[in-house]
């Protein structure tokens, strides 16, 4: 996992990124893990316009990023907003809890680990007004897939095979969306159900004030999911667990175990009902209460990083690699008010 820090207009860093990667002869688009083809093409010129109305900051970065790589800016909005799509990788795990002492978003990020040293984790201070600071991880660039803003709200995604797509927002631009513009669990909720959505994904939200939820949804639905009494938290893996989305589950698709990983995270959290300090979320993520990061990595398949984002104690912890074998460690460079 690489480190940057950006800071500035949307514009501005993304500029300053492609432009750094171009004197380290790296270029974006040669480590693309699908093809870009003509499908992808057309389904990101679908989506511009949307972006364009609710997040144009995006199209912004992404315009400075081709500046700064020289190449054409068509070619990675592409990339971007068809991943997730067409087609997904259906991985990762994520949970959140709030027992009145700690407030912990955790999340596995499962990938190829192949792939693995491309891995980015992102400081962004805006200079715009209207964005939130935020800090992030993802396995591309621009979009996240874990996340906690200056605001104390926290964010994991996990990825689901759709059935059907449309031009919109996929999984990794929500989430980015969210960091920058949302304030708290209620604010997620809010924005899901009035932005376009391309993909089938779920969201495990969490906030400063003790709110948490799971989001599912897809282009044609969204369920929100809260804690409740019998089960007094809440998680996710890579299906649609709810009744009112449970059709849209499709079948024959690899999950990489995520029935297992799901049915690991409810038995590690009811026994605990719902309570849980760093030390028990390490040790559940790192696999020690059941499968959930145990992957034969010779198979092409491993947990690439971890994340405890501890809300109440305004802290960050992360295993850069599978947390079976690498240690946590707190990450005390981004500031959470």
């Amino acid at each position: 996992m690489y480190h940057v820090h950006f800071r500035g207009t949307h514009y501005e860093m993304g500029f300053r990124f492609g432009s750094s990667l171009v004197k380290n002869n790296c270029s974006v688009l040669d480590n693309v893990p699908f093809p870009i083809t003509e499908e992808r093409k057309a389904f990101a010129l679908a989506c511009v316009p949307i972006y364009r109305e609710y997040f144009p900051g995006i199209l912004e970065e992404i315009s400075g990023l081709a500046k700064g790589q020289k190449c054409e800016a068509e070619l990675i909005q592409a990339v971007l907003f068809s991943m997730y799509a067409i087609p997904p990788c259906c991985s990762c795990s994520c949970f959140a809890v709030s027992d009145g002492e700690h407030i912990l978003l955790g999340r596995n990020s499962d990938f190829i680990p192949a792939l693995e040293k491309l891995n980015m984790n992102a400081i962004y201070h805006f200079s715009e007004q209207s964005s939130y600071s935020f800090t992030g991880n993802t396995t591309a660039f621009i979009e996240m897939e874990d996340g906690v803003n200056t605001c104390g709200l926290a964010v994991g995604l996990t990825s689901v095979y759709p059935t059907t797509i449309k031009p919109g927002f996929n999984a990794g631009m929500l989430l980015r969306f969210f960091l920058e513009k949302c304030r708290d669990t209620e604010d997620v909720i809010h924005q899901i159900t009035r932005l376009p959505v391309s993909s089938a994904q779920t969201f495990t939200v969490a906030d400063v004030k003790g709110g948490t939820a799971v989001i599912e949804c897809n282009a044609e639905r969204v369920k929100v999911i809260h804690p409740s009494k019998e089960r007094p938290f809440v998680c996710a893996t890579n299906i649609f667990s709810s009744e009112e989305v449970s059709s849209f589950r499709q079948a024959g698709i690899n999950t990489w175990r995520a029935e297992e990983r799901y049915h690991t995270l409810i038995h590690s959290l009811t026994s605990r009902k719902g309570c849980m300090d760093i030390l028990a979320a390490q040790d559940l993520l790192a696999g020690k209460e059941g499968f959930l990061c145990q992957y034969d990595r010779n198979k092409g398949t491993d947990t690439v990083w971890s994340v405890i984002y501890d809300l109440a104690g305004k802290s960050i912890y992360r295993a850069e690699g599978n947390p079976g074998r690498c240690r946590f460690r707190k990450d005390e460079r981004f500031t959470i008010i």
